[in-house]
């Protein structure tokens, strides 16, 4: 097959398969509860763009105070995360490493809150350990694709008696070094946004305040610290200085050890020796009756709790998805050469970051204020965030093509000369969120919405952490079927299964 017919048969399926998830959503449309259920919801949306409008920074100390907390949350554990994900890649051939991985990964940030919140209680390492080990994992799969990627003719052009440290730090290590902060930096924007979003779980971060000013109806407060927020995450680049790495984690080590109390060990070993362990092994008197009281007791969980909320997840993830990456196509013009001036491509660029930097969950949370409810404000949270981000990518991938003289203008250039050279690589993007946004869908679930996290929730709240750890497993399970299936999809799509979303 020569090289043009084999393009067109790669663009046929890559059609083919944007087609049939296209219709997959539209199916999942018809069985997804997608409502406004408030009274008066554009009385209300009146009433938020008016504190947007007018935000309240009168409340320095507390504003202050959260900013800290957050950026101190964020520091340490992403710190702690990338050093153990650095160590981590050095393995990550080994199949239980990359297994643990998965597996670690594979458990929201807020999910690994709750756990620790059980026995640590609202102490500074629920929050720090929350966000270090999903993003211990996280780092270790990434910095590994960097190593596989990188060109390997200098470390192998070394003499055969050098060791293998000198050899790694000497060839290898210098030729991905940029790559490596340049995550770890994309990295840490991500950890801000986590550590604002543990404050709905009451740790004193920006999070905490917003969820207390938005249930008050305070949305000038609630703006300026939304404000607050965006204006850090946009100047990251100017604030985040390799020299004051080390300042910045002795001054969030000084920030949270006063709020430290001890811990009560009494209750981490009953937790895992006792509180986890499903109840009818527990209450057993022998082997086969907990073995019979196990089947049973994980059949009505299944059935009960487990499927519906596999099923609402599965479906707010597809309609999700779709809608990601139709966003994604109208955003990136935005921020794309072509399309756009100096100017434009400013005013587009902020107005990208303000989208992603805004967590999903937050998102969420005021939508549902908002309307009431539903899947909608999960749907459109979704959308937004992971669009954003998507589109932010596939612009800056195309401001990279040199188009022929004379180039087709507006919706010509956008249709038959941008999109179609850009599409693969957008459809790498997209698929290589898709396992995120099936995580960020199972914890929205912790606001009201059924899914997954909803039942979680509901389990911890009743103090019935056996099930909330199987439901936790289950989510877990299937988003690593999910990105099993991302990479068969990608690559029977050809298309770069290894994407650095940096």
């Amino acid at each position: 097959m020569n090289k043009p017919a084999l393009f067109v048969y790669h663009r046929s399926r890559a059609v083919k398969t944007s087609l049939l998830f296209i219709f997959i959503a539209l199916v999942c449309v018809l069985f997804s509860d997608i409502a406004i259920t408030t009274l008066h919801p554009w009385q209300e949306m009146k009433r938020l763009a008016g504190g947007l409008l007018s935000p309240d920074f009168s409340d320095v100390r507390n504003i202050a105070h959260a900013l800290m907390q957050t950026l101190a949350f964020a520091f340490l554990g992403v710190s702690i995360g990338a050093v153990f994900g650095f160590v981590l890649a050095l393995v990550f051939d080994y199949r239980l490493v990359h297994m643990s991985c998965a597996v670690l990964r594979s458990v929201h940030e807020l999910f690994w809150a709750l756990i620790f919140l059980q026995f640590f209680g609202l102490h500074p390492l629920t929050g720090v350990l929350a966000i270090a080990i999903p993003f211990s994992a996280i780092c270790a799969k990434v910095y590994a694709e960097i190593l596989e990627e990188a060109d390997r003719s200098p470390y192998n052009a070394l003499p055969s008696g050098s060791g293998s440290v000198s050899r790694f730090f000497y060839a290898r290590l210098p030729l991905v070094w940029v790559h490596f902060k340049t995550y770890t930096q994309y990295r840490l924007e991500c950890g801000l946004r986590t550590s604002t979003v543990l404050g709905f779980i009451g740790l004193p971060t920006l999070g905490f305040y917003l969820e207390v000013f938005f249930k008050q109806g305070l949305y000038s407060q609630a703006a300026a610290l939304l404000f607050t927020f965006y204006i850090l995450i946009a100047s990251i680049r100017w604030w985040l200085r390799p020299r004051l790495i080390l300042v910045y984690l002795i001054a969030s080590l000084y920030l949270l050890l006063p709020d430290a109390v001890s811990i009560d060990w009494s209750n981490v070993k009953r937790f895992f020796s006792e509180d986890i362990i499903p109840y009818p092994v527990r209450m057993a008197e022998d082997s086969y009756s907990a073995m019979q009281g196990l089947l049973t007791w994980l059949h009505e969980l299944f059935w009960t709790q487990a499927f519906d909320g596999i099923i609402q997840t599965l479906v707010l993830t597809q309609i999700a998805l779709v809608l990601s990456g139709m966003l994604a196509l109208m955003l990136f013009p935005l921020i794309t050469s072509h399309f756009q001036g100096y100017v434009g491509q400013k005013l587009g660029h902020g107005f990208l970051v303000i989208l992603r930097s805004t967590p999903e969950y937050l998102l969420a949370y005021i939508f549902l204020q908002l309307w009431g409810p539903s899947m909608l404000p999960a749907v459109i949270a979704l959308m937004l965030h992971n669009g954003a981000i998507i589109g932010h990518l596939c612009g800056r991938y195309a401001n990279a093509i040199v188009l022929p003289n004379n180039p087709a203008k507006g919706l010509n250039l956008f249709a038959w000369e941008i999109v179609p050279r850009i599409y693969p690589q957008f459809l790498a993007f997209l698929f290589y969120r898709w396992e995120i946004i099936f995580r960020e869908t199972a914890i929205l679930g912790m606001l009201g919405i059924y899914t997954l996290g909803f039942y979680v929730d509901s389990a911890f709240e009743e103090i019935r952490f056996d099930r909330a750890i199987v439901l936790i497993a289950i989510t877990a399970l299937i988003n690593i079927g999910i990105d099993s299936l991302s990479r068969r999809i990608r690559r029977y799509l050809r298309l770069k299964t290894v994407v650095q979303c940096s």
